[in-house]
């Protein structure tokens, strides 16, 4: 049996597709520190985004981002933990733990956390990608001692980049073009706070959960133990 006063640390890169995808691979690797083995993901994308980062840093978003308030990019790619936060309906905490995109301090004081994307987010990637920047901002208004503390966090968003021209020539270099667009997200606390119930609900059970019929990391696993291969 789980201690049902223990403190869970959470990392914010789970809240979208891994929970989306099967609870059961998230209890596994939150509970019992067996995650899914890692995927290498296309190098171009690490190389837009760290170019993309390096572009806005330290830049005014008047000349580079007129879509938001004025103010700069202070903070990329830094480590911030929470305190452990109180979970309505539950014994138990949780902290955040994870590396932040982005943090903007505007010219009123104020902090925005933002996440650079390349191509286009559906509506729903938008609603989990929401979940991540609210524990950003939840972790940075509510840091433990020695973490990165930033207050308060008014804006929300995703910078996305979406290409869609390609031009140069045979002995020069060559360029992707297209738009760069603000998806804002909406701050809710208490939206974000109920998801963490849901969260909790899942750790604090005595076994994993079910499978998710689409998990094909879970029909793996039970097709090795069911074949002995």
């Amino acid at each position: 049996m789980l201690d049902p006063a223990r403190n869970w640390i959470l990392n914010p890169s789970d809240f979208a597709f891994l929970w989306e995808e099967c609870r059961r691979c998230f209890y596994l690797k939150v509970a019992d520190n067996f995650p899914r083995p890692k995927l290498l993901l296309p190098k171009i994308f690490k190389i837009i985004d760290t170019h993309m980062k390096e572009f806005y840093a330290g830049k005014p978003t008047r000349d580079t981002m007129p879509f938001l308030p004025p103010g700069v990019v202070v903070a990329g790619a830094d480590w911030v933990r929470s305190v452990p936060l109180a979970v309505p309906g539950h014994t138990s905490t949780c902290a955040i733990r994870g590396r932040v995109d982005s943090v903007l301090r505007f010219d009123d004081g104020s902090y925005g956390v933002i996440d650079f994307k390349t191509s286009g987010t559906t509506r729903r990637q938008t609603e989990l990608y929401s979940r991540q920047l609210h524990a950003y901002a939840v972790a940075l208004e509510n840091a433990a001692s020695k973490s990165l503390s930033l207050a308060p966090v008014t804006k929300l968003g995703l910078v996305v980049f979406e290409p869609d021209t390609f031009s140069g020539g045979s002995n020069g270099p060559a360029y992707l073009s297209g738009p760069v667009n603000w998806v804002e997200i909406l701050r809710d606390d208490s939206g974000f706070f109920a998801f963490l119930k849901e969260v909790l609900d899942i750790l604090t059970l005595p076994t994993p959960p079910d499978a998710s019929p689409a998990c094909e990391w879970c029909r793996y696993r039970d097709t090795s133990r069911r074949t002995g291969l």
